[in-house]
């Protein structure tokens, strides 16, 4: 049982899963067998969503950029049979809310790429926040049904729209390994009066590559997946988690949750772990 791991093992295990290293990998440096790495993981990472849960809270953000990350689940959507979905098989969009100020996430969500998942993330992250703020989003569809309805009047939300070459345009994200060319870029004003100078998504979107860097199930072009929804939202969870409190972030030369106030000191992974019950 993982709860028999030496504490170092543990730290070690979390440490590396945390950095984008693979199950098997992490078997092979810890001598600790794939299976108990695994049930590791998923406990820690669902203690890290309680945490994420019980500290993002009264977030004094100014800004917010959201965009959605693909992932899958056992199988490809193209893969899949209609009975795979209600076992959770299949694709999964991962939503992610950034403040580009202090490179806080408070916000993320896991499901699919609709309006009902994108409500449910959208009033997650309304619910984090303390005062009003400028949105910026991707074109999805989705949020222009969802924002206002969410934040009422209390939202200043552009939209980024890009015009793409037909190139790729076609294919799905899990067929499409490169990024359709881009024609043209233009913002958009949706609700309230956002400065469409600071309108942007480029810094998450800088962000969904540092995900895919440091979530081995999300690196694209492995054999690295979960075969369960559990598994998959536990990696997520632990991975903002490590990101918002242990990990320096270069530009500002601390953790996002010290740059916003939330934290006075950085978390050692041996911290993490302490705090998840380990």
């Amino acid at each position: 049982m993982a709860n028999n791991l030496p504490t170092e093992k543990k730290i070690l295990a979390i440490s590396m899963l945390s950095e984008g290293s693979s199950i098997r990998s992490i078997e092979r440096v810890t001598q600790v067998h794939r299976d108990t790495i695994m049930r590791l993981g998923v406990r820690v990472g669902h203690e890290c969503a309680r945490i994420h849960n019980s500290t993002m809270r009264n977030i004094a953000s100014t800004d917010i950029e959201i965009d959605e990350i693909w992932g899958f689940i056992g199988k490809k959507r193209k893969q899949a049979k209609a009975w795979d979905f209600q076992e959770c098989l299949g694709d999964a969009w991962v939503f992610i809310a950034l403040d580009p100020n202090t490179q806080l996430i408070p916000s993320f969500h896991v499901g699919q790429r609709t309006i009902v998942h994108a409500r449910h993330f959208l009033n997650d992250l309304a619910s984090r926040l303390k005062d009003r703020i400028q949105l910026s989003s991707d074109s999805l569809a989705a949020y222009s049904d969802t924002v206002g309805e969410v934040f009422k009047s209390e939202v200043d939300y552009a939209q980024i729209v890009k015009t793409y070459s037909v190139t790729n345009l076609n294919k799905n994200a899990s067929s499409r390994y490169s990024p359709a060319e881009v024609v043209s870029v233009r913002k958009a004003s949706v609700c309230g009066l956002p400065d469409l100078n600071k309108a942007g998504t480029s810094r998450v979107e800088k962000q969904n590559h540092t995900l895919r860097m440091h979530c081995r199930r999300l690196t694209r072009l492995t054999n690295a997946f979960s075969k369960k929804w559990e598994n998959f939202n536990a990696a997520v969870a632990l991975n903002f988690a490590y990101y918002n409190f242990c990990k320096i972030h270069g530009a500002i030369r601390c953790t996002p949750a010290m740059q916003a106030g939330i934290e006075k000191s950085q978390w050692t992974v041996a911290e993490l772990v302490e705090r998840c019950g380990e």
